[in-house]
């Protein structure tokens, strides 16, 4: 089927008087998107947004486009780059997108598709729409996400999506880091990539246990350290200002190493972004490269907001829930929190066995037509389907 790729750009009000991105000018901020028009007439449009990833050329993306699907991939103002990501401001771009959708494209209906990253973006997204609660990003900036207009989804599909970024990075972060400032200064027990740890796959019960929650305490004390530097700049005068800093050590989640641990048919010694022990200190990794503001709403466990299980269970739209069985980035354990958080009485589960993280690779194309076909069915069956 022919598609049509139609550029667009939405421009969203800074209301905020720290900018913290580029692109725009003056008093606003430009987001880039795609509109992938078939021949097919639809009132429905499916929209993507990841917090910093560009999708438009995703195989899932063009394949539903050639399934007759109207998609939309928009861009957030922190395309590719997230060290001074603030969730709250992704929201708010999800929004306009989401406005722009309805009124100058003129569809009907928006059914919100959450990849990866984007599908806690979209649970946090669809729960303010539907009942606006924050006024304050998680350092107490204002931010009213009650007086942005934010117009509600009609669906949800969430697709290879984990838990949340600040979940997520807290289950990768190296728990053997002992000082931030020093990242060689480790728990040699803890360190999974030291080749004299005694600790080595299979893991006990009690070593993923004790490395859990020195993962959660680690990154609690980022998170006082963050605070800490905020009350400080506060104190001398300085409240507006920001503190960049860097993170080592992002990408020493257990799973890797051992299969057994959240298993699936991932391959063992390898995540989605290469050979686990490089990443955990390479450029790439999560949170490498982040600000104090940036780290509490985008990092912290315990104070980021956007957290997809607990806004799924507020949630009253219909809800598709896709995992891939051969996940090295988002493994079956956030698949099934994500689903068995959801309180609507219309949500379904479907795993696509044997498929990776993007569908990517000439072993795929079984996988992706699946994933079409279940997605298809589930947006016709709900009236979300073209015509």
């Amino acid at each position: 089927m022919s598609v049509a790729r139609i550029p667009f750009v939405v421009l969203v009000p800074e209301i905020t008087g720290n900018r913290d991105t580029y692109g725009g000018g003056g008093e606003y901020v430009v987001l880039e998107g795609h509109l992938l028009k078939p021949e097919t007439e639809s009132d429905t449009v499916i929209v993507f947004m990841h917090p910093i990833g560009g999708g438009a050329y995703l195989p899932m993306v063009t394949a539903l486009a050639k399934a007759g699907h109207h998609v939309i991939y928009c861009n957030s103002r922190y395309r590719g780059v997230d060290s001074a990501l603030i969730m709250e401001k992704v929201v708010q771009d999800l929004g306009a997108c989401v406005a722009h959708a309805k009124g100058r494209l003129g569809y009907a209906k928006v059914v919100l598709a959450g990849w990866s990253g984007g599908g806690s973006l979209s649970l946090y997204y669809q729960q303010q729409a539907e009942n606006p609660t924050v006024t304050h990003t998680p350092a107490g900036d204002p931010f009213d996400l009650r007086s942005l207009d934010l117009q509600p989804a009609d669906g949800i599909m969430l697709m290879a999506a984990h838990v949340s970024r600040h979940g997520t990075m807290t289950e990768w972060l190296d728990a053997s880091i002992l000082d931030e400032h020093d990242p060689t200064v480790r728990d040699p027990e803890l360190d999974l990539y030291n080749p004299d740890n005694p600790n080595r796959p299979p893991y006990t019960e009690e070593f993923l246990e004790r490395y859990a929650a020195a993962q959660i305490a680690r990154n609690r004390r980022i998170t006082a350290w963050v605070k800490a530097k905020l009350a400080a700049q506060a104190a001398a005068g300085r409240a507006g200002e920001e503190f960049a800093f860097v993170v080592h050590g992002t990408m020493a989640d257990p799973r890797w190493l051992d299969p057994a641990v959240d298993p699936n048919d991932r391959q063992p010694g390898v995540c989605y972004l290469g050979d686990p022990k490089t990443v955990n200190m390479s450029p790439v990794g999560l949170a490498r490269f982040t600000t104090l503001r940036s780290w509490l709403s985008q990092w912290s466990y315990d104070d980021a907001y956007g957290d997809g299980p607990r806004a799924a269970a507020d949630l009253t739209v219909p809800a598709l829930v896709i995992g891939n069985s051969a996940d090295d980035a988002c493994t079956p354990s956030h698949t099934r929190r994500l689903f068995e958080a959801f309180t609507v009485a219309d949500r379904t589960l479907h795993e696509i066995k044997g498929a990776n993280h993007y569908y990517l690779g000439p072993d795929q194309r079984e996988q992706l037509a699946e994933a079409v076909a279940v997605t298809s069915g589930w947006l016709a069956e709900r009236g979300f389907g073209p015509r």
